[in-house]
């Protein structure tokens, strides 16, 4: 099996993670542009473009940090796909209505196409998890954002000015609630399907 080559548009992962203002506003100029028309003539507004844009950014960043991202195709079929669905995802929830995604000038094989949908599930698997982070109480969202942030769990139990004994088990109890909030969404099932 070999291995998919890396796309030479790969350089605006990279300069989205190096956050390379040059990279980013070659972004906005090439490709934001085909985003916004397409959204405006899909019953929404340029700010509501630019929201999408800007959530489509903080996924491919995320994506890109947390899972190292490849580009194996053109970024910006790749971008505008995840756009495209973003939006059609935020028409779906005011809408109340069945949206479907048509994606008639994609062949189902395509590389644009499965990169984006990876993505946007990566997306919507953090947007579950910040959710249910949510959910919890003030001290265990404390200590799980404090984990995240500082390596080490002595640090942490000194941060949050706990013994590291208590901080350890703490951080087990609220990881086990965490995932048991995760697994009884109705929207961790969809992501197993």
């Amino acid at each position: 099996m070999s291995e998919k080559k890396i796309h030479e548009d790969q350089k605006y992962i990279d300069g989205l993670l190096k956050n390379n203002s040059f990279i980013i506003q070659a972004i906005y100029d090439k490709f934001v542009p085909k985003v916004v028309n397409y959204i405006k003539q899909n019953s929404g507004s340029r700010d509501q473009a630019q929201d999408v844009v800007q959530d489509t950014l903080v996924t491919i960043y995320n994506q890109a940090s947390e899972k190292g991202l490849k580009l194996t195709c053109p970024f910006d079929a790749y971008f505008f796909l995840l756009c495209k669905r973003k939006w059609l995802n935020v028409l779906k929830k005011t809408s109340n209505k069945e949206v479907t995604i048509n994606e008639e000038v994609l062949s189902k094989g395509d590389e644009a196409q499965e990169l984006a949908f990876e993505t946007s599930v990566f997306g919507e698997k953090q947007a579950l998890f910040a959710e249910m982070l949510e959910k919890l109480g003030n001290a265990c969202q404390d200590l799980l954002k404090a984990t995240f942030k500082i390596k080490s769990m002595e640090e942490v139990a000194a941060s949050l000015n706990v013994t590291y004994a208590y901080a350890r088990k703490k951080k087990s109890l609220c990881i086990g609630k965490l995932t048991e909030l995760v697994r009884e969404s109705p929207k961790f099932n969809q992501f197993n399907n």
